[in-house]
């Protein structure tokens, strides 16, 4: 079903304007929000999730008014948040038996075999028995994806789920979140640019609570071709060249100098080789000229 929102604006007592007009249309599949942390992306994921209110605003998800009735889009919801605790010492099996419950699967029969799904879904069945507070960080992120998995959401909402991960752990839970995604709309909140790159069919650059872009990210990527730019230059001389060019990213060369990528309509010198675009000199050009 297609997530439909219009208008959503908050502003904290402390005069913070977390979110500004935030117009969005996300249809089925995996939807990536991109931004700086700050930038108001947790604050949209709660408002989505129906943990807080905006001032303003309205989200509709196929029929449903999620505002004016929350408790009808929670039956069909599943939220992972960027931090969540679980209770010490008890299983993964034991813990999802408790939330499927509280998920409404009271016959017993039916609960244990979403429970086995889920578990074997997400890797985690031959570590059923252990203390999900024993698991490794990447490990709990998955047990964090069964549990949401318990009650077959149609509206999925991930928050920063591969930040800490080692590359192995960010690999199995971005393909988790692939097969996820063929069955629901899935929101997927990160400041990883390669995230979306791999993972996402539509996505947004949110910053200061306001969408700078919304495209397919190999729309996005595509217009900038043949206007990105690098070359090397010592890290003394890259502030003479940031004053010169559009200098959009910079990183280590391997004789320690530093490759340079900068944006122009044309060769900026002699010294320039065209490059590839890629996702992270969209980013990166968006913020420069919000």
């Amino acid at each position: 079903m297609q997530l439909s929102v219009s208008n959503l604006t908050k502003v904290y007592q402390n005069g913070v304007r977390a979110m500004q007009s935030i117009h969005l249309e996300i249809q089925p599949g995996m939807f990536g929000l991109l931004g700086p942390n700050g930038a108001g992306k947790s604050t949209f994921m709660r408002t989505l999730a129906t943990l807080q209110a905006p001032d303003s605003g309205h989200i509709q998800f196929g029929s449903i008014d999620v505002i004016k009735n929350p408790m009808e889009l929670r039956r069909m919801l599943g939220y992972l948040p960027q931090d969540f605790g679980v209770y010490p010492k008890e299983s993964a099996e034991r813990l999802l038996h408790y939330f499927a419950r509280l998920k409404g699967l009271q016959q017993s029969k039916e609960r244990q075999a979403m429970v086995d799904y889920v578990l074997e879904l997400t890797n985690l069945s031959s570590v059923r028995k252990e203390a999900v507070s024993s698991y490794s960080g990447g490990m709990k992120q998955r047990f964090g994806i069964a549990q949401l998995l318990l009650n077959r959401p149609q509206l999925i909402i991930v928050d920063e789920p591969t930040a800490g991960l080692d590359p192995a752990e960010r690999n199995r839970f971005l393909n988790l979140l692939r097969e996820i995604g063929h069955t629901a709309t899935v929101i997927f909140s990160t400041h990883i640019v390669e995230d979306v790159k791999e993972l996402c069919q539509e996505m947004a650059i949110l910053y200061q609570g306001q969408v700078l872009k919304n495209a397919a990210p190999k729309e996005a990527t595509s217009a900038l071709q043949g206007k990105i730019w690098r070359t090397t230059v010592s890290k003394q001389d890259l502030p003479k060249l940031e004053s010169q060019y559009e200098v959009l990213s910079s990183s280590f060369a391997p004789d320690q100098n530093l490759w340079v990528r900068v944006y122009s309509d044309h060769l900026p010198g002699t010294d320039f080789q065209q490059a590839t675009p890629d996702l992270e000199d969209v980013y990166f050009y968006t913020l420069k000229n919000a």
